[in-house]
């Protein structure tokens, strides 16, 4: 998986402008784990001077997404995903540098093998775990994703 960091970058500030003005920033993303990180500002912040947990969501989100569109454009087929469900802890205000990682990797060619084995559409959950400066956790975000193959 050939991913440029700064290529995706510029491509969110066209595509994902929301993400891209929060500072949301892909750090790194290979087959089994994407980094990606996000500044507290004044413009992402919430009422109480942390970060919105929705930012925070982005970034996550992000983390666990790259890899399953990555891998879905290594394939022949024509693979659609999409979030099903997520949930979220939070469990220190998000302040500062906040570091999304997803180690997850590995859940997305068995999906993606067996949709395609079967035809019919696959369910798997990734974590992403946000971390501070500090290397204390901030929050868990869990993401339930669904592949299948487009008819």
């Amino acid at each position: 998986m050939s991913l440029s960091p700064s290529k995706f970058n510029v491509f969110a500030f066209f595509k994902l402008p929301s993400a891209w003005w929060c500072g949301v920033r892909l750090r790194s993303c290979d087959e089994e784990k994407a980094v990606v990180s996000v500044r507290h500002k004044w413009f992402n912040q919430n009422p109480f001077k942390s970060m919105f947990w929705a930012v925070q969501g982005m970034a996550a989100e992000l983390s666990t997404g790259i890899m399953v569109s990555s891998q879905i454009r290594e394939r022949a087929e024509s693979i659609s995903m999409l979030v099903a469900n997520n949930n979220a802890n939070f469990s220190k205000k998000a302040t500062g540098k906040i570091t999304f990682t997803c180690k997850d990797g590995h859940k997305i060619k068995e999906a993606l093998d067996q949709t395609i084995a079967t035809g019919e559409g696959q369910t798997f959950w990734m974590k992403s775990i946000g971390i501070n400066e500090d290397g204390l956790v901030v929050s868990i975000f869990n993401f339930e994703w669904t592949v299948k193959l487009r008819t």
